[in-house]
């Protein structure tokens, strides 16, 4: 890991701690998850937004200003919003993406849940979402909150991360493992 996003996970941890003990304190842990996570979605949909939250270029004035935009035009307002803006009035921006990670990692340890993050082909029904649930649930013995990621590259199957295990049931593996064999083998 470089020691750039080392930094950004450490400053993104304490800042999702800040975040986590005022949602507690005000009792609205489920409404700041859901403006973290439009937050988070806009993030992953937009490389200009990407581009202006990691590059030192910006002014602290021009990622507060953007950034203070961005929240208005998807109504994330009160806690969230304030926050955000303040995260980048303190040239945190980077920290960012890692405070939403952090944020629901401690989110999940306070419901007693574990998080599992799923990268998956192709978007998963509400059906696959509820049996994939089910069947971590029985294997960790918690309730299992999902982050799921498209990556089509996987070409089918997916990879499921909890914790420190991963189980990896991705086509492109599969496929990669099967390419390996036939070298050895001619």
């Amino acid at each position: 890991m470089s020691q750039s996003a080392s930094l950004s996970s450490g400053v993104g941890d304490r800042y999702a701690s800040a975040l986590f003990d005022l949602a507690l304190a005000e009792k609205k842990l489920s409404e700041v998850e859901k403006d973290l996570k439009r937050f988070d979605a806009l993030l992953n949909d937009s490389e200009d937004l990407v581009r202006l939250v990691k590059s030192p270029v910006f002014s602290t004035d021009d990622q507060v200003r953007a950034i203070g935009a961005i929240l208005d035009k998807a109504n994330i307002t009160g806690l969230v919003g304030n926050f955000m803006r303040v995260v980048a009035q303190n040239r945190r921006a980077i920290a960012m993406p890692q405070l939403l990670g952090a944020f629901l990692k401690l989110l999940a340890e306070h419901r007693g849940e574990e998080t599992a993050q799923v990268s998956v082909a192709v978007a998963l029904t509400s059906a696959q979402t509820k049996e994939l649930k089910a069947a971590l649930k029985s294997a960790v013995g918690k309730d299992v909150d999902l982050q799921v990621n498209i990556d089509p590259s996987l070409l089918g199957g997916m990879i499921v991360k909890i914790g420190s295990r991963q189980i990896d049931t991705s086509l492109r593996t599969k496929l990669s493992s099967l390419k390996l064999a036939l070298k050895e083998v001619g």
